[in-house]
């Protein structure tokens, strides 16, 4: 199994602590963020890592190489020139050639343990899981998702509140034929003249249209997404109890 991270934003909700420092790097209870990540996938038996960098892309690198030695794993960075002017739809686009066979895709902001790892790599075999949460209100910011029964039939930002059944936390998990079909989507989805400025689960809903995307539910496990200042406070909190 390859792991795929997001990692090439800023982070500029966090400035100015992110300044002159990746938000993937930022101190979480004494270790780096990505590499928090990188431990609880290891902890699964993950031994291959892609980290798709943009913004401070040589400290990255560092880091990453330190990590790589540290855990005698494999970790290969794809740059992504466009991070400044593009979402993170060019960014996947970018690392296609490294989705092949099954990987799990995960956003570079997320504080997590190896429970919710092992949970989501157990789910029902299905081309794409997405691992979602439910709660009783969301926000602007939330990646909302609706829901027919088992199966994600819609996911994005802008749905409407009262049609939403749950928030896609950042794990895609693609198995057998969804890695392909994924790929598919993503060319075709940067061929439209709108994809520089789409969020990946923009193609993950185009995905949704002709493919199962199934879902696993992560409301047990305790984990964090890094956006805001109190965002990174909550997520020190949370790690100081492990």
């Amino acid at each position: 199994m390859k792991v795929i991270i997001l990692g090439a934003g800023q982070g500029k909700r966090l400035l100015p602590l992110t300044a002159d420092v990746p938000k993937a790097l930022l101190d979480i209870g004494g270790k780096p963020l990505v590499r928090r990540q990188i431990e609880a996938f290891v902890t699964c038996g993950a031994r291959e890592f892609v980290v798709i960098t943009g913004y401070g892309a040589a400290r990255m690198e560092e880091e990453l190489a330190a990590i790589a030695a540290d855990l005698k794993i494999t970790i290969r960075t794809v740059f992504n020139p466009f991070y400044s002017v593009a979402d993170n739809l060019a960014s996947c686009w970018m690392a296609r050639h490294e989705m092949t066979g099954d990987f799990v895709q995960v956003n570079g902001d997320n504080v997590f343990r190896a429970d919710l790892v092992a949970g989501l790599l157990i789910s029902p075999p299905a081309p794409l899981t997405v691992a979602i949460n439910r709660k009783p209100k969301f926000d602007a910011d939330d990646m909302k998702v609706m829901l027919d029964g088992g199966r994600l039939t819609e996911i994005g930002k802008t749905l409407p509140v009262e049609a939403v059944d749950a928030e896609a936390i950042g794990f895609y998990y693609f198995r057998g034929e969804g890695s392909a079909r994924y790929r598919a989507v993503l060319e075709t989805c940067m061929r439209d003249p709108i994809g520089l400025r789409q969020w990946f689960p923009y193609a993950v809903g185009e995905l949704a249209k002709h493919t199962e995307v199934a879902v696993c539910e992560a409301g047990a496990y305790e984990w964090c997404e890094v956006d805001f200042p109190a965002d990174l406070q909550q997520a020190r909190r949370m790690v100081a109890g492990w």
